[in-house]
């Protein structure tokens, strides 16, 4: 028979192995629940990053500055869809494989059957950040200023039975921003700010939106931020962001990557 201090040794042998074990597999566990950027396919079995298209187009823009805004984003992953057709992006969407679009471009012509599946992408829960210059895409479609709740009218228009003038912009202001909602996710520890950037004037605004961002430059329309829903879709439209200026502004980024975090569902 074994001896007693032999009964010993075996089972903390047993014993030790056994807290390596569990130490082992929580750190799995763990690895696999986080949101760091080193976290990947091959280790968790999915991608935590939220996946964006850009869709630029139809307007200059300094590319790189503008891109590093969402390459400093460690859980964004992004592909550009430069459209040399207007709106091709939306030709077949398939094989759809985005949670948030981000409209970046000024492209002015979208068929009906393109105009039928981006409706369908919003309606099945795809996010939209509208940012800039894409206020005035598409000028004949006329759900696309209800969907992202304003339109930069490129001459004088007739809407809702009224005539309404053309909009008017204005290059290189430095520009006081005000936060109009403190407590949205996307704003939430965000202070006023001033950016040096372009401001549009006289765009047309729906009433249902919820104003995020205001400024009180007399160049600008007062509303330069906000959030509305459109089918089962998260919109944000940021009227900011013109130029390298503004991209390296550190809360205009904070505003774009919690707007896209926002419209994919993952601020509360």
């Amino acid at each position: 028979m074994r001896s007693l201090a032999q009964m010993r040794q075996t089972y903390t042998g047993i014993t030790g192995k056994l807290v390596l074990a569990v130490v082992l597999v929580l750190a799995a566990v763990l690895v696999c629940s986080c949101n760091c950027p080193l976290c990947s396919k091959d280790v968790c079995g999915k991608a935590d990053k939220i996946k964006v298209v850009v869709v630029t187009g139809g307007h200059d823009f300094e590319h790189d500055p503008f891109f590093e805004v969402f390459k400093a984003c460690d859980d964004i992953e992004f592909t550009e869809a430069a459209q040399k057709d207007h709106s091709e992006l939306f030709e077949d969407i398939s094989s759809w494989n985005y949670d948030v679009i981000v409209l970046y471009n000024m492209t002015q012509n979208i068929s009906p059957k393109r105009r039928e599946n981006f409706v369908k992408l919003l309606n099945k829960g795809v996010g939209l950040v509208a940012m800039h210059h894409c206020m005035a895409d598409w000028p004949d479609w006329e759900q696309y200023r209800e969907i992202i709740g304003t339109k930069y009218c490129l001459q004088e228009v007739t809407i809702d039975g009224r005539k309404h003038a053309a909009s008017s912009y204005k290059h290189d202001l430095d520009m006081k921003i005000q936060i109009a909602d403190t407590r949205h996710p996307i704003t939430k520890g965000l202070k006023d700010f001033e950016i040096h950037d372009e401001a549009y004037k006289d765009c047309w605004f729906a009433k249902d939106n919820h104003l995020l961002l205001t400024t009180d430059h007399p160049m600008s329309d007062k509303t330069v931020g906000w959030t509305r829903m459109f089918g089962k879709a998260c919109v944000c439209t940021i009227q900011l962001g013109h130029d390298s200026k503004a991209y390296a502004n550190p809360a205009f980024r904070r505003l774009v990557a919690n707007s896209i975090r926002w419209c994919a569902g993952k601020l509360k």
